[in-house]
């Protein structure tokens, strides 16, 4: 019983701090001081739960907690968060803390779900089958949050038209105007990349778990980098000002061609996706 309360502690710190990664990049991308202080508390909140496991540990186990490697990896995170902490703190380095928690969440991962933990089998079985809900859910929420993207880009591009053509009517007063749709266009995909690339982490833990010798070059694993590298380069082009208005809507609904096409075509050739 213990273990399996221990077991679901741990993932709802994985959770926790999958959410402040995701508060991290929303303000990495947009420089929102909400956001971030959202992510400095969820951050906070999961420093705190991993001080409390790690006290408790070695109380249990009269040692300091770094001589296997699953011990080694959860310290190692312990300490990637306090640094990132402390510098956040003392020197304001925001984006620091962002690319220092995404290798904290990946190792955080690794420890969480890996099957070298000391639990029962029957919880291990269970780490692993919610680690593939987690990927699962993660993936659906992201291509669902691309979908609205690409609606609000198709959008854009309609209204787009109906201006530069001058078809003033009803139908020009009912959609948004241009700024609006690609804003909120913009931040559906600040939202996704993240998910996606969550998604992706978890997703390749599951199958080194189920299939050590499972084949990197998966169709379906190249097909959703391309996705996660063709909706970063959009971020990057929107960010820097290098692509706006009509153009970048356009590299939207390209992006979203490629998340289909990687979906329903790329994902039948896939060795262990079903």
């Amino acid at each position: 019983m213990q273990d399996v309360f221990m077991t679901r502690l741990h993932e709802v710190l994985i959770i926790l701090y999958a959410f402040s990664v995701l508060f991290y990049f929303f303000d990495f991308m947009h420089n929102n001081q909400k956001a971030n202080k959202a992510a400095f508390w969820l951050l906070s909140f999961v420093w705190l739960l991993q001080t409390s496991f790690l006290a408790i540990y070695m109380m249990e186990t009269g040692r300091f907690p770094v001589l296997t490697i699953m011990e080694g990896l959860y310290f190692y995170t312990w300490v990637l968060i306090s640094l990132s902490i402390a510098m956040n703190r003392l020197l304001k380095t925001d984006f620091f803390v962002f690319f220092t928690n995404v290798l904290g969440f990946i190792i955080m991962a690794i420890h969480t779900f890996a099957p070298i933990r000391e639990q029962s089998d029957k919880s291990a079985e269970q780490a692993v089958s919610e680690l593939l809900f987690i990927h699962i859910t993660a993936a659906i929420v992201a291509y669902a949050a691309f979908s609205l993207s690409f609606i609000f880009s198709l959008l854009y591009c309609i209204q787009y038209d109906l201006l530069k053509k001058k078809r003033w009517g009803k139908r020009l007063k009912r959609i948004s105007d241009l700024a609006r749709l690609e804003y909120i266009s913009y931040i559906l995909n600040v939202i996704s990349v993240p998910l996606l690339l969550i998604a992706l982490i978890l997703g390749i833990q599951w199958a080194i778990i189920q299939k050590p010798s499972f084949p990197w070059y998966d169709p379906k694993i190249i097909g959703s980098f391309i996705v996660l590298l063709t909706y970063g380069s959009y971020l990057y082009l929107r960010v820097s000002n290098k692509l706006r208005g009509r153009n970048i809507a356009l590299l939207n609904i390209a992006s979203f061609l490629i998340v289909l096409i990687n979906f329903f075509l790329i994902g039948n050739f896939s060795y262990f996706h079903f």
